[in-house]
């Protein structure tokens, strides 16, 4: 036990300063692509190679865009494109659907109940690192609980599969007013790489009304505490 107090003492403070503190990535890290209008030949490679269609391009003008709902950061484009897209490593994107009011329920303490509606499964694990010593989401007042009579916030993430529909709506429901709802990753926001099919509905607001999406493939945990700080009006 004294072994263990030591290397703490040693360790230090290892809680992220963020988002006070803005943190670089890594360079490895896949962020949403970047264009460089000089450099386009407007070949139209990247539109097609997209799994998602995240990318809008017009034969003739120079006008490129990518949608960071949809975009699931494969890097494809990149691949494919003549030096005119290159990785970006930005990664605060989330996007408000909708102005809230203030309201004093969300000034203090922010109870979330976090919905997986079919993900892979990437989502949650990033979820699972906010409350860790690194992240340590409670220091800003959010928390997580158990159950969504209890929640202020719904972090959903995954397509929603036809099957896990009718969950969704009645997590909804049982959420106490005043609520807000968080689409996090791109398959909570548009339905990602699964899209509209007969498995799943093509995204959260489909099913029910998003106030802040968290686009990524995973977002990362920065990105998951900018939409928190959003989605309360505190960013």
């Amino acid at each position: 036990m004294l072994e263990l107090f030591r290397k703490s003492l040693k360790t230090g403070i290892v809680t992220t300063e963020y988002p006070e503190h803005k943190e670089v990535p890594g360079l490895s890290f896949q962020g949403l692509p970047e264009w460089l209008e000089q450099n386009c030949l407007q070949c139209g490679k990247c539109e097609a190679v997209c799994p998602t269609k995240a990318i809008s391009l017009q034969s003739g003008q120079l006008y490129w865009r990518v949608d960071p709902k949809k975009c699931i950061f494969c890097g494809y484009c990149v691949e494919v494109c003549q030096g005119a897209i290159v990785q970006g490593n930005q990664y605060e994107l989330a996007e408000s659907a909708r102005q809230v009011p203030p309201t004093p329920a969300f000034k203090h303490s922010v109870h979330i109940r976090h919905l997986d509606s079919g993900s892979c499964n990437a989502c949650d694990w990033e979820m699972t690192t906010l409350t860790g010593p690194i992240y340590d989401i409670q220091r800003l007042g959010f928390d997580f609980v158990a159950s969504p009579r209890h929640a202020d916030v719904l972090m959903v993430s995954g397509p929603v599969t036809r099957n896990l529909e009718i969950a969704v709506r009645r997590t909804f429901a049982a959420t106490p007013e005043p609520k807000l709802v968080l689409a996090v990753g791109a398959c909570a926001c548009s339905g990602g790489i699964c899209g509209k099919s007969y498995a799943s509905t093509g995204g959260v607001d489909n099913i029910i009304p998003v106030d802040v999406y968290v686009p990524g493939c995973p977002p990362r945990p920065q990105a998951l505490i900018q939409g928190l700080l959003k989605a309360v009006g505190r960013a």
